[in-house]
């Protein structure tokens, strides 16, 4: 769910302007799960655009304080989110962790990174949702430290059914700043892609795990 319709198309705007966010259903590209995609999304550009950079900032500080009350931990995944989860939780004037992948295989072999309480309050920062499968695996992980999870906040989502079933069966709500839907309705707004464009890019989203796929 986006946190609301104007952040929504403004979002995908800015990431449209720098790159962050192709669109090429002509020449699909191949994510690491062999699935076709038409769209690739590497939200990390974000903090090399300072102005950009802040207005996530912004957006995410104040709809995370109205959406889930304001937490006592920021939490970013690594490593997508862990600089603007950072930027976040400066804005907010709070501590900061983050989630690795899997434990350390040395040292204090910790898989969340920075100091935490049992029983606080953690919103969770990500920058991408696909499946959603890696953002809960850092839920289950700040779970297993005692953190209480207040919610997820991503920067992006594709809307993939599976990903809100996941979301639900786990219990987490999740918002985000923009979304696929919104990005193909600015994108032809703004004349990024034609309508027939936005069809093939349509009908990507209904199942993109068979879509072109020989």
């Amino acid at each position: 769910m986006i946190f609301n319709k104007d952040t929504a198309e403004k979002t995908a705007e800015l990431l449209l302007q720098i790159n962050a966010i192709k669109l090429n259903p002509e020449n699909p590209f191949t994510w690491a799960s062999g699935w076709k995609s038409p769209i690739y999304c590497d939200n990390r550009l974000i903090l090399s655009f300072p102005a950009i950079r802040n207005y996530v900032r912004d957006e995410f500080a104040k709809n995370i304080e109205r959406q889930f009350g304001k937490p006592e931990v920021i939490a970013g995944v690594a490593t997508g989110a862990i600089g603007i989860g950072i930027l976040v939780a400066e804005s907010l004037g709070l501590p900061f962790v983050y989630v690795r992948p899997e434990a350390k295989k040395h040292g204090r072999q910790n898989q969340v990174e920075g100091f935490l309480h049992k029983g606080q309050n953690v919103v969770v920062v990500e920058d991408l949702i696909s499946t959603g499968k890696s953002s809960l695996m850092a839920v289950e992980a700040l779970r297993n430290e005692g953190a209480n999870i207040k919610g997820m906040a991503a920067i992006f989502t594709y809307g993939f059914n599976v990903a809100e079933e996941n979301f639900k069966n786990a219990n987490i709500d999740l918002y985000t700043l923009s979304n696929y839907a919104n990005l193909l309705d600015l994108a032809v707004q703004k004349q990024y892609i034609s309508e027939d464009q936005q069809s093939a890019l349509q009908d990507w989203s209904v199942s993109p795990s068979t879509w072109r796929q020989e």
